[in-house]
């Protein structure tokens, strides 16, 4: 008899691994990695924070930083925010990190729209002095002559003009632009509308969410720079907060104004001193607070615009 005489069993076809049910082996692996990639995240801030909440005795007794909390004790943030130079450095911070991210937004915005037209005006070498920074790097000493030949020394200028354009920002938003399609921003021409018109009402509306995550990496950018401070501030009143926390934590430095060593009455509490230590942790808990109240606002669109230029399946 033939084989095509008896029927063949129909093979399933099988899945890609990716796709397969994981086994009880490696939900368990997959478990555990989480668990200590979160603890690797959430045990040291949860440690800053208790200790900046702790009285000296507590963190005498626990020989330096604090796991368990014993004691209540917000000395630590009443002097950092009793006007001495943490709150002038926060505020600084906060000055340049507004300004700097709306200034950073509007130039990368507009270049980035401008190098996203093929027929703009000295399209090609622009774009060719953009990219060239990524492989050609100014050097610390030119850059410290520019910025202080412009006169920007002991200047908040300094801290936002050195860097208030991005190329890799700027390529990830002409990407995007040049996504855009052409005919709707043709029919917008045949209307009337001209280019600024087109970029606010048509091409923003549209990439609003690869603009909150461009501004997002520039606020964070701003927030956490520290070493333009250290190339071009002098004035203890222009440093900005991550200055201060690195003169805490590298040279050991805490300044009389902050409130260390100071008696401080607290309601419920008495007359208590606010720790070095847990000054320290406070200043660094200060630093943590804006990103984390920022996150989520853009957050939703941080998902959509980071996977901008994904290859799909």
């Amino acid at each position: 008899m033939s084989a095509s005489a008896f029927p063949q069993k129909r093979t399933r076809p099988r899945r890609p691994v990716w796709e397969e049910k994981p086994s009880p082996l490696g939900q368990l692996g997959k478990g555990t990695v989480l668990t200590l990639v979160v603890a690797a995240v959430v045990v040291p801030i949860w440690v800053v924070v208790v200790t900046s909440l702790s009285s000296a005795k507590t963190i005498n007794e626990a020989g330096g930083y604090v796991v368990i909390p014993r004691e209540f004790n917000p000395s630590a943030y009443l002097a950092i925010f009793s006007g001495g130079q943490v709150t002038e450095a926060i505020l600084v911070s906060t000055l340049v990190t507004t300004a700097g991210t709306v200034l950073s937004l509007v130039l990368t915005v507009l270049a980035a729209y401008g190098l996203s037209r093929s027929g703009s005006l000295w399209h090609r070498p622009i774009l060719f002095f953009f990219l060239l920074t990524f492989l050609i790097q100014p050097g610390m000493i030119p850059s410290y002559l520019v910025v202080t030949g412009l006169g920007l020394k002991d200047n908040l200028l300094a801290l936002i003009l050195p860097t208030a354009v991005s190329a890799f920002n700027l390529v990830v938003l002409r990407a995007f632009f040049m996504g855009i399609p052409g005919e709707l921003l043709d029919s917008a021409r045949i209307d009337g509308a001209g280019e600024m018109r087109i970029l606010t009402q048509i091409v923003l509306p549209l990439s609003k969410a690869v603009t909150a995550v461009v501004g997002l990496l520039y606020a964070v950018v701003y927030w956490n720079a520290f070493f333009n401070a250290i190339l071009y501030i002098d004035r203890n009143d222009l440093n900005p907060v991550q200055r201060v926390l690195q003169q805490f934590m590298l040279a050991g430095q805490t300044p009389n104004d902050v409130g260390a060593g100071a008696v401080m009455h607290i309601p419920g509490l008495g007359y208590t001193t606010p720790p070095s230590l847990a000054i320290k942790m406070a200043v660094v808990v200060v630093t943590l607070v804006p990103a984390l109240l920022v996150y989520p606002f853009v957050q939703r669109h941080f998902t959509k615009g980071v996977i901008i230029g994904a290859v799909k399946g």
